[in-house]
């Protein structure tokens, strides 16, 4: 069991280092062929946030475990709004102004709604899979188009451009990216294999493990960067990739199972997990419009968010 323990902890380190070194690669090597930091921010950088996420789904359903890959996609979501979002703005209250993030808003609770109705039924399908899979892209050439559309003075282009790497070879980010590549998709299968064994010998669901360790581990670097944002003033950088995170957590990270492994999943997933899910993202788009203009999303609303986090890992245990 310790064995398995550590396998799971080195897996999750290796994956968060891949994902950070091939998002790392893939934004300076886009940067040399000259396109626009924005562009970048909003997709390479967005899905490579998801990218553990994307492999241990994939690594899951190949393994034959769906309702894993399917917790993790939801328990990402639910980590990423009520523990990482909410100690961020514990730390230090965020100021809403980007009208980029006005309009990715929309679309997260419009795709959180989509996951909602594929998983009432407690199948996934695989038309269902496709469909998501579908989204995503179209979604990442919507987000591109945007990059073209972003005011000159949205603050998010000042936080992104300050965020690409500069200055990094051509052939040191192809090594990057290639290293990452093969880093992912192997640390993701360790890390599903030793999380599965865990799962039996403590007696809980393959869905909770996703749910909780999985996602929370996933997670845990999309903390330490939002606390390392809001440090440097770069409020609206935070906010987009979390919301980016979850759109494509759900997009492609939930069309996995359905694309690989397509059947009857745990049927806690829709009348528990989803709804908290949903419920947590109208939250979030509560807290980010008002009629104010500029929206805060203050201390007390960061705190209700941890206090929910908490409250649903009690929901799941007990």
């Amino acid at each position: 069991m310790i064995t398995q323990i550590i396998i799971f902890l080195i897996g999750l380190a290796v994956l968060s280092w891949s994902a950070d070194k091939f998002v790392y690669g893939a934004s300076a090597l886009a940067k040399n062929f000259g396109v626009s930091p924005m562009m970048i921010g909003l997709t390479i950088v967005a899905m490579g946030s998801s990218a553990p996420e994307i492999m241990v789904s994939a690594s899951a359903s190949f393994d034959g475990t769906p309702d894993l890959a399917v917790g993790n996609a939801l328990g990402s979501n639910i980590t990423n709004i009520a523990l990482v979002l909410g100690i961020t703005v514990l730390f230090k209250p965020l100021l809403v102004s980007s009208t980029t993030l006005k309009r990715e808003l929309p679309l997260l609770l419009f795709v959180t709604l989509i996951a909602v109705v594929f998983l009432s039924d407690n199948v996934l399908s695989e038309i269902e899979g496709v469909t998501l899979i579908t989204l995503f892209v179209l979604v990442l050439a919507v987000m591109a188009w945007l990059s073209f559309k972003v005011e000159k003075n949205d603050p998010l282009i000042a936080e992104t451009e300050d965020e690409i790497p500069s200055n990094v070879a051509t052939g040191s980010a192809i090594f990057w990216v290639i290293v990452g590549l093969i880093m992912l998709p192997l640390s993701a299968h360790f890390l599903v294999d030793s999380a599965v064994f865990i799962a039996s010998y403590f007696g809980v669901s393959d869905l909770v493990i996703g749910l909780t360790i999985v996602a929370l581990g996933t997670s845990l670097p999309e903390l330490a960067a939002s606390i390392a944002g809001v440090r440097k003033g770069e409020d609206d950088l935070v906010l987009g990739n979390i919301i980016g995170s979850n759109i494509f957590n759900i997009l492609a990270v939930l069309a996995m199972p359905g694309l690989i492994i397509p059947g009857i999943v745990d049927s806690n997933a829709s009348v528990r997990d989803s709804y908290v899910m949903l419920g947590l993202t109208v939250l979030l788009f509560i807290f980010c419009f008002n009629l104010r203009g500029n929206s805060k999303i203050n201390r007390y609303e960061g705190g209700a968010l941890v206090l929910a986090f908490f409250g649903y890992q009690y929901w799941l245990f007990s």
